[in-house]
């Protein structure tokens, strides 16, 4: 066995979760009273959702709404990056949000930072958009998790491959 252990610290949404919370979402909309002759709707395109209503205040419900599904299918909000409303055609509103996935740099560098402000003894690299942790303890390994669990990052972490 070898006297080194690590593992991988990524941010990866689950597309199938978010398919289905999405799916589940539209099915509540064409049910809801409110949204009866509403022009609402949520499509997955590439790496973004498209959603789009009548007016904003019904975009903010369809908003609600997926969050809602999201959260009980345990998808982090924090992966979603919303921009700004904007109109769409026959009087509608559309809105686009971007699904994070992957560290970025300056993300890696500051959990980097903390991991190394720790003063625990073992070592992180980053590897393109996942963040590599090794050191000889395991105890050490669990506690960097813990740490990063308690840290306020803007991005929803994983931990895989331990080793």
């Amino acid at each position: 066995m070898s006297s080194e252990n690590s593992f991988d610290i990524v941010s990866q949404l689950d597309m199938q979760e978010l398919n289905n919370a999405v799916n589940q979402a539209l099915k509540e909309i064409e049910t809801r009273f409110d949204f009866k002759g509403s022009k609402s709707s949520i499509a997955i395109e590439k790496n973004e959702l498209v959603l789009v209503s009548d007016d904003e205040f019904k975009l903010q419900n369809v908003i609600d709404i997926l969050h809602s599904k999201m959260a009980k299918r345990g998808i982090s909000l924090k992966n979603l990056e919303y921009s700004k409303v904007e109109p769409a055609a026959s009087s509608t509103v559309r809105q686009r949000v971007k699904l994070k996935q992957g560290i970025d740099q300056d993300n890696a560098k500051k959990i980097n930072v903390l991991i190394r402000d720790s003063k625990l003894k073992v070592k992180s690299q980053i590897q393109g958009d996942q963040i590599r942790v090794s050191g000889k303890n395991k105890d050490d390994l669990q506690q960097v998790m813990q740490l990063l669990r308690k840290a306020d990052l803007p991005l929803e972490l994983q931990f895989v491959n331990f080793r």
